[in-house]
C-alpha cells in the first residue's frame, strides 16, 4: 500500500515538475508543438522533408513574422494592435509612389519607415493621453489607415521600381543549396536586436512589468504612460520594415493586400506562447509561432487540405493556446 501510495506521489510530483517547468518557460509548449508538426508532416507526405521546402516556409512567413514582432510587444504590455498590417500596406504604397514621384529610393524607404512609426505612437498617445482601451483605438486606427490608404492609392496598384524597394527580396545561397534572402536576414537581425532589448535592458524590464502588473510597476517608479508610448513606436518603426520586406517578396504595392495580417500576427504571437494578458512571452516564442503557422499551411497544402480547413486548425489552435495560457497562470 505504501510503495503504490509512493509511487503515485512520485508521479504526481514528476507532473507538477513538468508543468512548472513550462509554465517558466512559455517556449516550451510551441516548440513541442513545432517538432511535431514538422514530424507529421514529413510523414504524411513525400515533398515536406526537404531543404527547398523548408526555406520557402521560412521566405513566406518572413513579413507576418516581422508584424507579429512588433505586434509580440504590444501584447506583452497587455495591449494588442489590430492596425499593423494596414500600417504596414500604407507603407507598401507610400514607399512606392513617391520613388515613382522621382524621390531617391532611400529617402523613401526613410520616409515609409517614419510615416509607419508616426501612425502607430498615435495609437499609443490615444491609449495613454486619452486612456482609451487598444482594442479600441487600434480598431479605429486599423479603418482610418485602410481609408487613407485607398485614397492615396486611388483603389490602383503599383509596380514597385527596381532596386533598394526590392533588395531585399535578392536571393543568395548558403553552401549553394540553400536559399535565403536579404530579407530573411534583416529579419534575423530585428529579432535578434528584440530578443537583447527585452531580456537584457531596463527597457525590456519595464516592458514585462507594466503588462504583468500596472500598478506595481508605477509603484517601483517606472513612467507607465511613456514606456507604453515607446512600445507602440518601436513597433511601428518594425511595421515598416516588414513593408519593405513586403516590397521584396511581391514587388507590387497593393491596397488590399495583407486584408488578415494584423490576425496572422496575433495568431503566430499566441500560439508562440505570449500571453494576451500581458508580462509574459518573448520573440523566440513569435519565431516559433510564425513557423507553426507556415508550417501547418504548407503541410496541410501538400497533403490536399483545402484551406478552410486550414483555417480551421488555425483557429482550434490559437484557442488552444489561449486555453494553456490561461491555465498556466491559475496554477502559477
Amino acid at each position: 500500500m505504501s510503495t503504490t501510495s509512493g509511487t503515485a506521489a512520485q508521479h504526481r510530483g514528476r507532473g507538477d515538475g513538468i508543468r512548472r517547468a513550462f509554465a517558466r518557460n512559455p517556449v516550451l509548449g510551441p516548440t513541442a508543438a513545432l517538432v511535431i508538426a514538422i514530424a507529421f508532416f514529413s510523414v504524411s507526405t513525400s515533398t515536406f522533408f526537404n531543404i527547398d521546402n523548408f526555406s520557402l516556409i521560412v521566405q513566406q512567413s518572413v513579413v507576418i513574422g516581422t508584424l507579429a514582432l512588433g505586434q509580440t510587444l504590444v501584447i506583452l504590455t497587455a495591449g494588442i494592435d489590430l492596425a499593423n498590417a494596414a500600417i504596414a500596406v500604407f507603407g507598401t504604397l507610400l514607399l512606392t509612389r513617391l520613388t515613382i514621384g522621382g524621390l531617391p529610393s532611400g529617402l523613401a524607404i526613410l520616409a515609409g519607415l517614419v510615416a509607419c512609426t508616426i501612425a502607430a505612437t498615435i495609437s499609443g498617445l490615444l491609449v495613454t493621453r486619452v486612456k482609451l482601451p487598444p482594442f479600441i483605438v487600434t480598431l479605429g486606427m486599423l479603418a482610418v489607415m485602410t481609408a487613407v490608404t485607398n485614397l492615396y492609392s486611388t483603389g490602383t496598384t503599383f509596380a514597385v521600381p527596381d532596386g533598394a524597394l526590392t533588395w531585399l527580396g535578392t536571393s543568395l545561397y548558403l553552401f549553394g543549396r540553400v536559399q535565403f534572402t536579404l530579407g530573411m536576414i534583416l529579419a534575423a537581425i530585428l529579432f535578434a536586436v528584440m530578443w537583447f532589448v527585452l531580456g537584457k535592458t531596463a527597457w525590456g524590464r519595464h516592458v514585462y512589468a507594466v503588462g504583468n502588473e500596472p500598478e506595481a510597476a508605477r509603484l517601483t517608479g517606472i513612467h507607465i504612460d511613456r514606456t507604453l508610448v515607446s512600445v507602440y513606436l518601436v513597433a511601428g518603426l518594425i511595421y515598416g520594415f516588414a513593408a519593405w520586406m513586403a516590397l521584396g517578396r511581391t514587388p507590387t504595392a497593393d491596397p488590399n493586400a495583407y486584408q488578415t495580417g494584423n490576425l496572422d500576427s496575433i495568431t503566430a504571437v499566441v500560439i508562440g506562447g505570449t500571453s494576451l494578458f500581458g508580462g509574459r512571452g518573448g520573440v523566440v516564442g513569435t519565431v516559433v509561432g510564425a513557423l507553426i503557422v507556415a508550417i501547418l499551411r504548407s503541410g496541410l497544402t501538400q497533403m490536399g487540405i483545402d484551406s478552410n480547413y486550414q483555417n480551421l486548425a488555425t483557429g482550434v489552435l490559437v484557442i488552444a493556446a489561449v486555453a494553456f495560457d490561461q491555465a498556466t497562470r491559475r496554477r502559477a
